[in-house]
């Protein structure tokens, strides 16, 4: 499978070209950009163009952005005001949330990328039709804005009431965006098991997000690597190639003391699982 690496790893530095460097060299031809202000800022025009710049003449691509989770440039640390949701039902906090993904979306006018993965809702959100018919606005909206761009969205599954792989299917069926997904293996864990919800999805996964963890936290772990992991990736592979054509292998890790070098680790992983 193509390897691809998302700069979450990296979330708590600023993303410079020398990480990029960095990713490539390891040996991952794509990235994923993670819309952390503190680590990408979509709104500094200066860190937009010296990447933009820097990707017109390399080998690196931006395969997707993920859509930011919060407006401020600290993880929400600002207060309930900097949560960006399409679920919201306050209609003023939905627009100013649609604003925010439409500012990040803007990037591909400096440098390309064919995705933009976008969460339903929040982590632990509990289901409301209410919310789904929020959700379903706000993506009509931001999807047109998207298509102009040459960019499609995805929708990830997320352990919340709102985003299992099922939740997902019944979504397409009940609006008519028919979006693809972005399967990720963590969040499938905590919720109905990933091959499970691997086969729900299959037909609409046009990318991934590979970590591990614990059964019960969101932790972000380096498959084969850190302790505590409880993924079944010899099962989990298999899945994973029979679409190989259709999406990468896409390592989305949280950094550890435990691993000094994490670009070089998540090479090793990216090493690891092809060889299950």
């Amino acid at each position: 499978m193509q390897r691809a690496l998302s700069t979450h790893l990296i979330v708590n530095h600023r993303l410079t070209t020398v990480w990029l460097e960095k990713i490539f060299d390891a040996g991952f031809p794509l990235v994923e950009i993670f819309c952390a202000r503190q680590h990408f800022d979509y709104r500094d025009r200066a860190q937009v163009a010296e990447l933009g710049y820097w990707f017109r003449d390399a080998e690196l691509r931006c395969h997707s952005l993920h859509s930011p989770m919060y407006n401020d440039d600290c993880w929400g640390r600002t207060g309930p005001g900097a949560v960006v949701s399409i679920t919201e039902l306050s209609r003023p906090k939905r627009l100013a949330a649609v604003d925010e993904i439409k500012r990040a979306l803007d990037v591909a006018e400096k440098f390309p990328f064919r995705y933009l993965v976008q969460h339903l809702g929040v982590s632990g959100e509990e289901y409301d039709e209410k919310k789904l018919e929020a959700a379903f606005t706000a993506l009509e909206e931001i999807c047109l804005f998207a298509k102009h761009r040459g960019v499609e969205v995805l929708l990830e599954n997320i352990p919340n009431r709102l985003s299992s792989a099922e939740r997902l299917l019944h979504f397409n069926e009940a609006t008519h965006l028919n979006l693809n997904f972005c399967f990720d293996s963590g969040h499938a864990h905590l919720m109905e098991g990933v091959e499970n919800a691997f086969r729900l999805m299959k037909d609409r996964i046009r990318s991934t997000h590979i970590h591990d963890n614990d059964g019960e936290r969101d932790i972000h772990l380096f498959p084969t690597l850190a302790a505590g992991g409880t993924i079944d990736w010899k099962s989990v592979m298999p899945l994973l190639r029979e679409g190989e054509d259709r999406f990468p292998l896409l390592l989305e890790l949280k950094e550890s003391p435990e691993f000094p070098n994490p670009v070089e680790s998540a090479a090793r992983v990216a090493a690891n699982l092809e060889s299950l």
